[in-house]
């Protein structure tokens, strides 16, 4: 249990500074949603008092009283102590939160939708793409959804993803401290828990008498999202793996995709024809490269030509190799973009087996014939 006074989880109010000038205000927002993102993406380990002190005001404000707290290495460390233990949550009751879960649920719901009605609506948009999509892309849906493939089963009740719900926080927080939208001193105190909550812990889970807290990762590696506006990131790591946590549990991810170990650690040709997710089988090829994988394969070469669409480059139209799950071929074309890397990598993209040229094949993929394809000046 935590020595620390409940009334230190809420901190002072946050000062609101009103901005008239409209590229000065882009730029604070800017910088306020990375200060954010810097928050859901921290390895350090938990502040676990602050994140303590944060839940146990939570339960008291739901009405329960405060848990003693187990802290664990992972999220699905977690799951297994949730599983181990037999901690459960009894059904909803209407009208009554029968279970910490669900009155701290309850609370924030009814505090987002107060301050949803005081934002002014011209706002909103502005706002929610710049911070509040942003941080949901890189945090709730890239690092949350990659912590999930890890976890062993469904877990009872509520998850609370801590320092990856930061988009929620980001957004609330900067039309406050830029004067976009005032709310009532409520709403305030449980904007500062979150935010504590964000600063201090990873996942955890509200039981009664229980919580159960899951440290942060003690690694994890991003890179820009490639067409991002607004510092959006994606995870990241070409040797190791992009997400680890203390008790080994880890994830490797190639420029946004999740994948198996054996892409990264140990790429074959066989295991490549027999995996059936194509993003998998794509990261995978590219991991050892197009060149060696057709020659390690034996790939057949039906057609080459010359791509108008991307001068200096030409289209190669190579036969399936058999495991890749469907009948086709596959048309090796060149990017015709140039990644924020510099480079313009080399896709393998599957047509149906009837395409008789590498042209025919491109032009199949815009939905136009060859012909018409030879005609383009250039693709993109």
């Amino acid at each position: 249990m935590s020595a620390v006074p409940i009334s230190s989880a809420v901190p002072h109010r946050t000062l609101s500074t009103r901005i008239t000038d409209p590229h000065a205000l882009a730029a604070a927002v800017s910088a306020r949603r990375d200060h954010w993102l810097a928050q859901g993406l921290c390895t350090r380990p938990s502040d676990r008092p602050a994140a303590e002190s944060a839940v146990a005001e939570l339960y008291r404000r739901a009405g329960f009283e405060e848990p003693e707290f187990v802290w664990v290495p992972s999220p699905p460390a977690a799951l297994q102590l949730i599983a181990d233990e037999g901690f459960s949550v009894p059904p909803l009751r209407f009208g009554e939160p029968a279970h910490p879960s669900a009155g701290i649920a309850a609370i924030w719901s009814a505090s987002r939708d107060r301050m949803d009605a005081r934002t002014p609506r011209r706002q909103d948009p502005l706002l929610r793409a710049a911070v509040w999509d942003s941080l949901r892309t890189s945090l709730f849906v890239g690092v949350a959804t990659a912590i999930r493939t890890l976890l062993p089963g469904p877990t009872p009740g509520v998850t609370w993803y801590g320092q990856q719900e930061a988009h929620r926080v980001a957004y609330y927080d900067t039309l406050r401290r830029y004067g976009l939208a005032g709310f009532e001193s409520r709403d305030d105190d449980l904007l500062e828990l979150q935010g504590a909550l964000v600063r201090a812990t990873g996942w955890w889970w509200a039981f009664e008498r229980v919580c159960v807290m899951a440290e942060r990762p003690t690694a994890l590696h991003t890179e820009p999202t490639p067409g991002g506006v607004h510092n959006e990131r994606r995870l990241h790591h070409s040797d190791r793996p992009a997400l680890e946590f203390a008790d080994g549990s880890h994830v490797f991810v190639q420029n946004g995709t999740i994948v198996p170990d054996w892409v990264v650690l140990d790429p074959t040709v066989e295991r490549i024809n027999d995996e059936r997710n194509v993003e998998v089988r794509r990261c995978a090829v590219e991991r050892i490269g197009w060149d060696r994988y057709i020659d390690m394969a034996a790939l057949a070469l039906v057609d080459r030509a010359d791509d108008p669409g991307n001068p200096g480059c030409t289209l190669g139209l190579y036969a399936s190799p058999t495991g890749w799950g469907r009948s086709g071929r596959i048309l090796l074309v060149v990017n015709g973009s140039v990644e924020r890397d510099g480079q313009r990598r080399r896709y393998g993209l599957h047509v149906p087996d009837w395409v008789p040229s590498a042209l025919d094949a491109a032009g199949w993929t815009y939905g136009i014939s060859g012909t018409d394809y030879a005609q383009l000046v250039r693709r993109t």
